[in-house]
C-alpha cells in the first residue's frame, strides 16, 4: 500500500476542497474508489521496502561467510581437490 501520510495528505486536500460545498457523498466515494484502487496495485510502503532490503543484504552476507566456511571444510577433506581447483583458477587468471 502507499504511503499513510501521502493518503492522508490526499484525503486532506479533497476535504478542503468539497468543505464548503453538500458534497460530502462525494469525498466518500472518492476516499473508496482511491483506497479500493491503491491496494489493487499491490504495493508497498517504503518502511517495509527498506526493511526487506536490509534483511537481503544480511541474507548475502551470511551466504557469503557459509561459502567461504563450505570451500575451507571441502579443502580439508579433499585437498587434492582443492589443489587441482587452485591450479584450475590460477591458470584461467593468467590466460
Amino acid at each position: 500500500m502507499l504511503s499513510q501520510k501521502l493518503f492522508e495528505e490526499i484525503s486532506n486536500k479533497i476535504s478542503e476542497t468539497i468543505a464548503a460545498s453538500p458534497a460530502k457523498d462525494v469525498e466518500k466515494n472518492i476516499k473508496s474508489l482511491m483506497s479500493s484502487t491503491f491496494s489493487r496495485m499491490d504495493l508497498v510502503t517504503r518502511e517495509e521496502f527498506d526493511v526487506q532490503q536490509e534483511v537481503l543484504a544480511r541474507t548475502r552476507e551470511k551466504l557469503t561467510l557459509l561459502e567461504a566456511r563450505v570451500a575451507k571444510l571441502e579443502a580439508a577433506l579433499f585437498p587434492e581437490a582443492a589443489a587441482e581447483q587452485e591450479r584450475s583458477e590460477a591458470s584461467q587468471g593468467h590466460s
